[in-house]
């Protein structure tokens, strides 16, 4: 039993220390990505990424629809945009990156959204 629970803690990933703003996540592109250049010259490509959640219940029933999350992504860097650029709709993809939340101004007011920031975007084999 104490054998166990040691590959157990060898084979776990270690746990930070301090805090951690990382996401992974691996999903289909829901339509082409949009390109924009802002007022400062600076480019941004933006797409959603539909990702499935786990089921609640192990086994599942027959019939259970599927719960998916649409989440945004944007693309800063130079890399990940280029990256991204390529996409197309149903592509599967890998991003890594920071969850971040965006502050602007609307007609109503101030508004925030949540989106991951990509560092990495890649091909993922489909399934």
């Amino acid at each position: 039993m104490a054998q166990n629970r040691a590959a157990a803690a060898q084979s776990a990933p270690a746990i930070p220390a301090g805090p951690v703003n990382s996401v992974v996540l691996v999903g289909r592109v829901s339509a082409e990505p949009e390109v924009r250049e802002l007022p400062s010259g600076d480019e941004l490509v933006t797409f959603r990424l539909i990702v499935g959640r786990a089921p609640r219940r192990a086994g599942g029933g027959v019939g259970e629809r599927t719960t998916v999350d649409v989440i945004d992504i944007a693309c800063w860097n130079a890399r990940a945009r280029r990256a991204a650029r390529t996409l197309a709709p149903e592509t599967v993809v890998r991003v890594e990156g920071a969850l971040r939340r965006r502050f602007f101004r609307t007609g109503g007011g101030a508004a925030s959204r949540y989106e991951v920031e990509a560092a990495s975007v890649r091909r993922e084999p489909s399934r």
